[in-house]
């Protein structure tokens, strides 16, 4: 009888060691996405890591987007996110490059994994000890490299001498910082090109088409801007047309919206950078999935490239997959 119960016993304690191990393999875990405000950009992000995900086998959840950028915005998303429970690893875009540090840390100390997107927390570097170190990675654009290089473009399109103007939105969002500093940066190597100003619009277009307009009127001398986001741009080039200046003084925009590109076709603007949205957020779920599943290391940086679109290229059918589309239910 006890020799009975024993193997019972053996042989129960066999199939829940087995039945722990298949469950254990058959483990879906979960990615949850937050993006930094309701734009199509944001968006793209959201649907990489979702098909990204489905492909690999993963869970993805999509949090509400902003209705406005800032941190008093979204860490109530960021919190209601983390106490949903069922949550492996965050990818968010930090709103702010300090406020976003103490809730993150707060989340990862909870046993949740994170990655930024898009923008970062503190410098930005990850790999060495910090009060910011503890995200997994940064996936993003280089901005700062973008900078530079609108402004080499922007230089060539206002024959190397003139004064321009940057319109940009947020002062302490990573992003945008670096597109200023890189652009200022480029901008210096001509001594016959003048930086007369750089005002922020918080993300707000008609603030940025007032503070346009505006510089427009303190400087009518200016013949080039650079729109370091899509409302940035958006203001910009509209204050431009409505002084009648649309093709006199050139626009640089950063972010190849429809919008954007629409008005690079009708000539209200003459650049536009595309960065690439969608492909951000595939490597976010590209790495979960392996630093999750398959225990591997996650680079610290991780950088996509960008597009410049012009009117000679604009209607390429290779170029189309860089306009920002917002998906189709």
């Amino acid at each position: 009888m006890r020799k009975n119960f024993l193997t019972i016993f053996i042989v129960s304690l066999l199939v829940l060691v087995l039945v722990g191990g298949v469950l254990a393999q058959e483990k879906k875990y979960k990615i949850a996405y937050i993006s930094g405000i309701l734009d199509p950009f944001q968006v793209l992000i959201g649907e990489g890591i979702k098909d990204k995900a489905a492909e690999l086998g993963m869970d993805a959840f999509i949090a509400e987007h902003p209705k406005a950028w800032g941190p008093e915005v979204q860490v109530p998303i960021l919190e209601a996110v983390a106490a949903r429970g069922d949550i492996d690893i965050i990818a968010i875009v930090p709103t702010s490059q300090e406020a976003l540090i103490a809730p993150l840390k707060r989340i990862y100390d909870s046993g949740i994994d994170i990655i930024t997107v898009d923008t970062y927390i503190g410098d930005g570097d990850y790999s060495k000890p910090s009060d910011w170190s503890f995200p997994l990675a940064y996936i993003g654009t280089d901005n700062f490299q973008g900078g530079v290089e609108v402004a080499h473009h922007l230089a060539e399109m206002i024959d190397y001498k003139g004064k321009v103007f940057v319109e940009t939105t947020n002062p302490d969002t990573s992003s945008v910082v670096e597109r200023v500093e890189g652009f200022k940066k480029g901008i210096s190597e001509y001594p016959d090109i003048e930086l007369v100003g750089v005002e922020y619009c918080l993300d707000v277009q008609e603030k940025a088409q007032q503070q346009v307009a505006a510089a427009l009127q303190a400087h009518p001398d200016i013949v080039g801007i650079f729109g370091t986001n899509l409302y940035s741009a958006q203001g910009a080039y509209q204050a431009v047309a409505n002084a009648g200046l649309a093709g006199v003084v050139k626009i640089a925009a950063w972010d190849a919206t429809e919008d954007l590109i629409k008005a690079l076709k009708e000539g209200q603007v003459d650049l536009v950078l595309a960065q690439k949205p969608y492909e951000i957020g595939t490597l976010a779920a590209e790495w979960a999935y392996k630093y999750l599943v398959e225990g591997q290391e996650v680079p610290k940086r991780i950088v996509p490239g960008f597009f410049f679109f012009t009117r000679d290229n604009v209607d390429d059918p290779e170029a189309q997959q860089y306009i920002y589309r917002m998906p189709q239910d």
